[in-house]
């Protein structure tokens, strides 16, 4: 008995699995005794991920957020009990933030192309841009409906759902019995438990080099912890004029956001750090800083247009960084 129980308990090591939803890969790596199962549970959480995708996207015109951005502006529409929850956040944030982060900038958003280096023209930015206010959006608790106050109103949850799914895949992990993992989904990862004894190493992507997945500005070690970075490097072209038009737009013009390269936040869950990545993104490093230091549990790490690095109060930040702050 005792030599079997050596044996089974060996079997155990990592397993890593990767597949692509939601625009961006995820990747699944976990401690488990059974690699039958061990797979099986990925399957599951890579499931979930196509699920809420398949509810939350709005490149598909048949998800329930193409739906709302169909009739909201005609009628209060009845929305889920899932959808209703990440709206519900989304304002939140929303309103702590004073609005930088606003899932009704797809109103303006929708006019860029990133793919074909396609902006909109100042006119057709000023025609919309009155669209983008979180205000415009109206949620009913009661009946779990979801209004908008105007004509031309879009949503979008690029900037919290992929946060929403890895929680979602969390749930899955620890339903399963895993008390060991890693789960990502582009800029977003949480960690369950640590990596069997010893921290999770995370590092923190150079915006100006993100082809070298291994130069890091910053490494933290980590466990139990989310983890979300919003970049100008994500999803961006350069225009005639040698600009970065980026993917993050600043709700107050319609334009991609200047000031800051990236911003990572740690937090207790995805939904939050995904949400509040993109929140400080606009508010740049004084006021972004500034509103992390009211929130418990939250930190961030942010390196602005001039490449230095900022730290908020509960992140010492590593001594190879001081007193030199900016990166090469």
């Amino acid at each position: 008995m005792v030599l079997l129980l050596i044996s089974t308990t060996t079997q155990a090591q990592w397993f890593k699995y990767s597949s692509t939803a939601m625009t961006t890969e995820i990747v699944l790596e976990l401690w488990h005794d059974d690699q039958i199962k061990a797979k099986q549970i990925s399957q599951q959480v890579f499931l979930e991920f196509k699920r809420i995708e398949s509810v939350m996207t709005r490149y598909d015109e048949s998800s329930e957020l193409s739906g709302i951005n169909k009739h909201a502006a005609n009628k209060p529409v009845k929305v889920s009990n899932e959808l209703f929850t990440v709206l519900s956040m989304a304002q939140k944030i929303a309103v702590l933030s004073q609005g930088a982060f606003d899932i009704t900038f797809a109103s303006v958003g929708y006019l860029y192309d990133y793919r074909q280096a396609k902006q909109p023209d100042a006119s057709d930015v000023l025609n919309k841009l009155s669209n983008i206010n979180f205000r415009n959006i109206v949620l009913n608790n009661h009946k779990q409906t979801i209004y908008f106050k105007r004509e031309g109103v879009l949503i979008d949850l690029g900037g919290i759902a992929k946060g929403y799914a890895v929680d979602q895949g969390i749930k899955l992990l620890k339903k399963s019995g895993v008390k060991f993992a890693s789960l990502s989904a582009g800029g977003d990862m949480r960690l369950l438990g640590d990596k069997k004894g010893k921290p999770w190493i995370v590092g923190i992507k150079d915006p100006r080099a993100v082809q070298n997945e291994n130069q890091h500005v910053v490494v933290l070690p980590l466990s139990d912890t989310a983890i979300s970075t919003s970049g100008d490097y994500e999803r961006f072209f350069i225009d005639e004029h040698g600009d970065r038009i980026h993917h993050i737009l600043s709700p107050k013009t319609g334009r991609s956001v200047k000031g800051v390269q990236s911003v990572t936040v740690l937090g207790p869950d995805s939904v939050t750090s995904d949400g509040l990545s993109t929140a400080i993104f606009v508010l740049g490093v004084e006021k972004g800083i500034e509103m992390v230091e009211r929130l418990p549990g939250i930190d961030v790490v942010i390196i602005d247009a001039l490449r230095k690095v900022h730290f908020s109060e509960g992140l010492m930040p590593p001594k190879k960084h001081i007193p030199e702050t900016r990166i090469n």
